[in-house]
């Protein structure tokens, strides 16, 4: 899948910038969190953000163009993912506007790196599984100094309490991403950043029935929007 490729000068940038900016994505979202803001809000609301910016920077800058069921497909999951959010009000109460506001910038984080791996993997032709490994090292370089000086014994003491999590994650995490740049190798990104947030209906649905935590009637109806947002992509 990668033969003939090698690491050109740019190839190089591309993953470095990359890594970076997915570094500070999660710098956000680990503020948000801790800035008060509760998972079923600042999550929902960040990865709602992102795919509708995304959509208008790539019709913007990269001339794509989506078919109107396409677009109201999008728009559907955009909404479908606030729905999961709850009381529209939690947005604006004083203990959470700090948290959504994070969350906000979360959303254009993701837009840009949304892109940029796009340009990565479709422009520069860098293999999507070559790329993401890449950039994860990056990542590894610049947040293992930065956490050890910021809060020793962190990484430690994650590895010894939740080391069976930190295993599946660092499987997990990697391929659903190497899949999603494989998509984008020859998929418009305008359809690919919208189909991805599919990851919030699931993170609802095990909410409501793994953890219990209430409220199905508001979460299956914001689930049966994205099914049909994502449907709406496809005929699109």
């Amino acid at each position: 899948m990668w033969q003939g490729f090698s690491f050109t000068p740019a190839a190089v940038g591309m993953v470095i910038g990359s890594g970076v900016i997915h570094m500070v994505y999660f710098l956000l979202l680990d503020r948000a969190y801790r800035s008060g803001g509760d998972l079923s809000v600042v999550y929902p609301l960040a990865r709602a953000t992102g795919p509708l910016l995304t959509i208008v920077a790539a019709t913007a800058f990269f001339g794509e163009r989506m078919t109107p069921i396409a677009i109201a497909g999008a728009l559907l999951i955009g909404v479908s993912a606030l729905v999961l959010t709850g009381d529209p009000r939690k947005l604006f109460l004083r203990d959470t506007k700090a948290g959504v506001g994070f969350a906000l910038l979360c959303g254009c984080v993701i837009a840009v790196y949304t892109l940029w791996d796009k340009q990565a993997v479709a422009l520069f032709l860098i293999p999507p599984i070559i790329f993401d490994w890449a950039a994860n090292v990056t990542r590894i370089v610049l947040l293992v100094p930065y956490t050890k000086a910021r809060e020793p014994g962190a990484i430690s003491l994650a590895w010894r309490d939740h080391r069976k999590a930190v295993i599946a994650i660092g499987v997990l995490s990697p391929l659903s991403y190497i899949l999603v740049l494989t998509a984008m190798v020859t998929t418009p990104v305008s359809y690919v950043a919208p189909a991805r947030e599919l990851s919030i209906l699931f993170a609802a649905l095990l909410g409501a029935h793994v953890l219990k935590e209430g409220d199905a009637a508001r979460r299956t109806i914001a689930a049966v929007g994205m099914v049909l947002g994502v449907a709406g992509l496809a005929i699109g």
